[in-house]
């Protein structure tokens, strides 16, 4: 976009010098007898103004707020990512699952089997069975003491081998919720050396780290799940900026290089400073995004508090010699029989910038009321004022 104009500049350059060169003697005459233009002045015939493509708009006012540019990735809550391991171990008899595959909360994952899930199968119903008999054996110890006939200690006893019982029962209750076994169905027709492995949530598997026939340890990711429902974004915030942002402020973002428009609303802001001298600032994603994932890299602009402010297009600004400027429409006039157009060259003051708009500041004296500007066409008109001297023949 920028070699298109600069090229378009040095087009309507040349086109200038050619019909400003191609003048008679009394053109020459004429030219010398013009008025001299003060620096601010730029004029142009109509078909220079053609030729520069100029166009003329007025000031608007719009709600602008100030935007703080910061880098980032997308994440997920730790409540929506899952990490999928087996508590015993165990070989993986089967499995249909492959990375980026959907899964749903309780999907089967994969089926693995293990010779220490029959043994704690065997040792639950054995503490059952033997629980059976102990508690009937403790209430009536129980009753025997209070009718004089058994010995305290003897109670005693029967009492702590009743509530040890209680305690392996539990423990290896506990155990099979673990594994995936629910020890209400369990009876002795129904021990198997096999267990399901299934989702803990609903979203998509990041990674699957095991295949049919390998030995799997406790320590083993066996699966990586995301739920990319409800996705967040981690951003990195300077020091120096810390008091800009807060909870509740909205911020767009991009993707890589995307043009598409993502939206995200501030949640949390991080109570310490790294090492790095940032801060992390925690965002919920609150638009629909296709393709956002996960571990992606994002630009993103947090809005400030917004103020009512006088704007132009970003392309209405020009610069030159450190400074910005804009072209006003002066008048229309004629010299030697031709028709002049007159613009003014005004110097401005650059503020919030925002969706191709730019705020600009005015002089004291500048009345906008009415003014005209030059909204398209103003990087030519630069042109034509740096290169004035050159347009004399």
């Amino acid at each position: 976009m920028i070699k298109a104009t600069y090229y378009k500049a040095l087009l309507f350059i040349a086109l200038v010098l050619m019909v400003s060169c191609s003048g008679n003697k009394q053109q020459t005459v004429e030219t010398a007898m013009k008025e001299e233009l003060p620096d601010s002045i730029v004029e142009l015939r109509a078909d220079q103004i053609k030729m520069a493509e100029i166009e003329l708009g007025n000031f608007e006012t719009r709600s602008m707020g100030k935007i703080l540019k910061v880098n980032g990735k997308v994440t997920v809550a730790p409540q929506n990512s899952a990490t999928v391991c087996i508590p015993f171990g165990g070989f993986i008899k089967s499995t249909s699952m492959i990375p980026g595959n959907p899964v749903e909360k309780g999907q089967l994952l994969a089926i693995v089997s293990n010779q220490e899930f029959i043994d704690i199968q065997r040792g639950y119903l054995e503490a059952k069975n033997k629980l059976s008999f102990a508690e009937a054996d403790f209430k009536r110890h129980n009753v025997l003491y209070q009718n004089d006939v058994y010995s305290e200690q003897n109670l005693q006893q029967v009492t702590v081998e009743y509530k040890n019982l209680k305690a392996e029962l539990k423990s290896l209750e506990q155990k099979l919720v673990m594994i995936g076994l629910d020890p209400e169905k369990l009876t002795e027709d129904n021990i198997r050396s096999e267990v399901n492995l299934v989702s803990p949530l609903k979203g998509y598997l990041k990674t699957v780290n095991i295949n049919v026939g390998k030995f799997v340890s406790t320590t083993d990711v066996l699966f990586e799940i995301v739920n990319t429902d409800k996705l967040m974004l981690e951003l990195v915030l300077f020091e120096k900026d810390a008091d800009r942002v807060s909870a509740g402020q909205r911020l767009t973002f991009f993707i890589n290089d995307e043009s598409e428009t993502h939206e995200a609303v501030v949640y949390q802001t991080g109570k310490a400073v790294n090492d790095d001298k940032t801060i992390k600032v925690f965002a919920v994603v609150t638009s629909y995004c296709r393709n956002v994932l996960p571990g992606m890299y994002v630009n993103a602009f947090i809005e400030e508090s917004k103020d009512t402010v006088t704007v132009l297009p970003s392309e209405a600004i020009v610069s030159f010699n450190d400074k910005d400027y804009i072209f006003v429409y002066g008048k229309d006039k004629e010299e030697a029989g031709k028709p002049f157009t007159e613009y003014k060259m005004v110097e401005v003051m650059k503020g919030i910038v925002s969706a191709g708009y730019t705020e600009v500041r005015l002089p004291d004296w500048f009345g906008k009321v009415g003014a005209k500007v030059v909204i398209k066409g103003a990087y030519n008109l630069l042109s034509a004022k740096k290169n004035a001297g050159e347009m004399a023949c």
